[in-house]
């Protein structure tokens, strides 16, 4: 799934290979048809450094939910998630359409990296303290960087194309300074500052791409997409195992943790399934559908990230570590699986279902998984259990779906012949 560090590049201008250390060329757009186009090195890098804000974020809403700090835990969670979201977002669609590997390129990417490990760092302080300025100066090394990068793309592009470029630039860099807001306005102006600026960030690409699409590649798109939902799934894992270690180690538990340790591989393995089960790259042929299904998958990395943070609130709890109720430790885990499976029914999903059972199948999963959590010490492996079951029959219907497909192809065949 990867490729070398120096894929292929088939520009807007020139093709062939090109040197992977040269320090500086032109940075003219891809074309959009460039055959075997793939993750590169440096952007599974960069997600990985982006994985470590991920984790940060997560473990401090672990501990806003024990606490009992529900509504502010997920509004500070939300807030700082989007930040981290939309840079890596902005950086992936950029990279899609202009990576060009050369030194300079590389050189920038790697301060974007610093700058959401600078973000990841202020992440217990925006949580603990409202203090945004770390994150906030985090952002803003990452989102300088990244309008270094359209005017560096500007530089070379001419009419259309140019102005795209330079109204990602200007609206990027006028939003950073929106976000200043943050550090600097009285607490009850934040909350809705935040709003304010979620929408101006948002509006940006629609903008800038008014008169002309970028040329991002749509199987590139869902790779890097993918490869990030994998590494998120993987922190998941991550966390919910070490908290169960140190559970174990602490209270010797073992047999409350068991239920919880299960249902949680059950539905990290069965959120995996569900989002690779159909290729999306197909779908992804305008801008409209592409903004739609890359503004959706906040909710889907958001949702994903919730459930290793739900798990380890669910081993506290067990354990006797948290201060909340069963209910509300299981709750912790139901409903971002839930939302998980509803979002990839909406963005994913829907567009491959054949029937209306296929295309309930997920939104009737979400619905029992939430159920689940009125089922005590039981209530994750419940939710573990109904959500792989889901899997097995949605394997089982499109098993059916394709040999229907087949029987009436054969007949179609029989009476031509």
């Amino acid at each position: 799934m990867m490729s070398s560090s120096t894929p292929p590049v088939g520009s807007a201008g020139s093709g062939g290979a090109r040197h992977p250390q040269a320090p500086l060329r032109r940075l003219t757009a891809r074309a959009r048809d460039e055959a075997h186009r793939t993750a590169t090195p440096l952007e599974l890098f960069f997600d990985l450094c982006f994985v470590v804000a991920v984790a940060q974020s997560g473990a401090q809403l672990v501990h806003a939910l024990a606490e009992h700090q529900v509504g502010e835990g997920i509004l500070n969670y939300a807030m700082v998630f989007f930040a981290i979201w939309w840079a890596w977002m902005n950086f992936t669609w950029f990279a899609s359409a202009y990576d060009n590997d050369d030194v300079l390129y590389r050189l920038v990417t790697l301060v974007q990296m610093a700058g959401v490990l600078v973000l990841a760092a202020g992440v217990a302080r925006a949580f603990d303290d409202h203090d945004f300025l770390l994150v906030w100066l985090g952002y803003a090394i990452m989102r300088v960087a990244m309008a270094t990068q359209w005017l560096r793309a500007a530089r070379t592009a001419h009419g259309a194309e140019r102005a795209v470029a330079l109204r990602y630039a200007v609206g990027v860099l006028l939003c950073q300074v929106g976000w200043l807001g943050l550090v600097v306005l009285p607490e009850p102006a934040r909350l809705w500052l935040f709003w304010v600026m979620v929408v101006a960030e948002l509006s940006v690409p629609v903008l800038a791409e008014r008169s002309r699409s970028t040329t991002w590649h749509p199987r590139h798109i869902a790779e890097r997409y993918g490869l990030f939902t994998i590494i998120v799934l993987g922190e998941t894992i991550l966390a919910a195992t070490v908290a169960v270690q140190s559970a174990d180690e602490e209270h010797e538990a073992l047999g409350e943790l068991l239920p919880v340790a299960a249902g949680g591989l059950l539905i990290v393995f069965s959120a995996w399934w569900v989002y690779f089960a159909v290729p999306i790259h197909g779908h992804l042929r305008s801008n409209r559908q592409a903004f739609l299904w890359g503004y959706g998958h906040y909710l889907i990395f958001a949702s994903a990230a919730a459930i290793g943070a739900g798990l380890e609130v669910a081993v506290e709890q067990a354990v006797g570590a948290a201060h909340i109720s069963t209910l509300a430790a299981a709750a912790a885990v139901t409903l971002p699986t839930a939302l998980f499976l509803l979002s990839v029914w909406a963005l994913h999903a829907r567009y491959f279902k054949v029937g209306i059972t296929e295309q309930l199948l997920l939104p009737t999963t979400a619905l029992l998984v939430i159920c689940c959590a009125f089922l005590g010490d039981w209530a994750v492996l419940a939710a573990g259990v109904v959500s792989a079951l889901s899997v097995l029959t949605g394997v089982l219907l499109a098993a059916r779906t394709d040999r229907g497909r087949t029987v009436r192809t054969r007949r179609e065949e029989g009476v031509a012949g």
